[in-house]
């Protein structure tokens, strides 16, 4: 006879009870760590999935990672569909992320992942400009003021406690207006100026960040200073780029992963062009976070960022945020 098998009980957690587990120096921390291990070997990270829905205008893509000496396994599933607020109220993109045992292959948890997926997009930010940036930077310009912009500038703050002037530049007056009374609420020692021209946004900043859906070059090579740093967030898709090729010709490129970069980062289109080649990819972040590629070497050098967003860094939070959550005794569970 068969012995009478265990449910699985699997927690629940909402995207309320993410936010209010999580601080970004924690997730900071978490990401990085895992970035440490991919540059080890330890982790096992498939590429994205994509199901395409043409009559529906959207996509769903899902992302599985495990960190091997960490023991931690999830899968993330995310969707795209820019008609969704105006057709039937919904967000463009939703997502949610189950964590796994490894050992017996089971569900341990489902969480919402769009605070999730917000925050270690955020960290890998402020990863980069801390390795990358001048640490003398005080002026930092957002070119798009959404949800990921927001987030991007806790997690910068965070690294730059002493930065002096924060701009921003957004399509929508509106949001670049809040974005700035958000930010004197966050950073209330920083100047705080909007602008409704990127060039004046950009022009002498040291961190640019930009987060839009752009499919054409919003910020200029003529714009940019020696010294710039870059976090190129938007490109998260095959014909999407945010700067101009002329300025990833000249600057240090570091990729979050070179075969996502390649197919649907900042870098997609320039090489699908022929305006650059994988020679002109300096390193992976991982690999500048291991010490086994140099980081900034000059003041004058104009480094780029471009992140795709890893599995991984889902993995890592997600087990943050299970972990804190079992010790709080946060959320609830269900029996499958």
């Amino acid at each position: 006879m068969f012995k009478e098998l265990t449910k699985i009980r699997v927690l629940l957690l909402s995207e309320q009870e993410i936010a209010e587990l999580l601080s970004i120096e924690e997730v900071m921390k978490a990401v990085e760590n895992a970035f440490k291990e991919k540059a080890l070997g330890y982790t096992q990270m498939p590429p994205k999935v994509y199901l395409n829905f043409p009559k529906y205008n959207g996509d769903l893509r899902a992302m599985p990672a495990y960190l091997e000496r960490l023991d931690v396994a999830s899968v993330k599933i995310v969707n795209c569909h820019p008609e969704n607020p105006i057709k039937y109220g919904l967000p463009t993109v939703t997502a949610t992320v189950l964590l796994l045992d490894p050992k017996t292959g089971t569900l341990q948890a489902v969480m919402g992942a769009k605070n999730i997926t917000a925050m270690r997009t955020a960290a890998a930010g402020g990863i980069a400009a801390k390795y990358l940036a001048r640490k003398n930077s005080k002026t930092a310009s957002f070119i798009g003021a959404g949800v990921q912009a927001r987030a991007q500038l806790v997690a910068l703050l965070s690294v730059f406690p002493t930065l002096e002037e924060i701009r921003v530049c957004d399509l929508s007056p509106q949001t670049a207006q809040s974005f700035a009374l958000e930010t004197k609420t966050k950073a209330p020692h920083c100047k705080v100026a909007t602008f409704d021209s990127e060039a004046e946004a950009v022009r002498g900043a040291d961190i640019v960040v930009t987060t839009t859906p752009s499919r054409k070059p919003v910020v200029q090579e003529p714009w940019v200073f020696e010294g710039t740093h870059f976090n190129c967030i938007g490109a998260d898709a095959p014909l999407k780029e945010e700067i101009d090729p002329a300025i990833l010709k000249k600057a240090k490129i570091v990729v979050d992963d070179w075969e996502q970069a390649s197919h649907s980062g900042e870098l997609n289109v320039p090489l699908s062009q022929g305006i650059l080649s994988k020679q002109d990819v300096w390193a992976e972040l991982c690999e500048v976070i291991a010490g086994t590629k140099q980081a900034r070497t000059s003041e004058t050098e104009v480094t780029v960022f471009d992140s795709t967003g890893l599995a991984i860094q889902d993995a890592a939070v997600v087990d943050l945020a299970y972990k804190k959550a079992v010790l709080q005794k946060t959320g609830c569970y269900i029996d499958i």
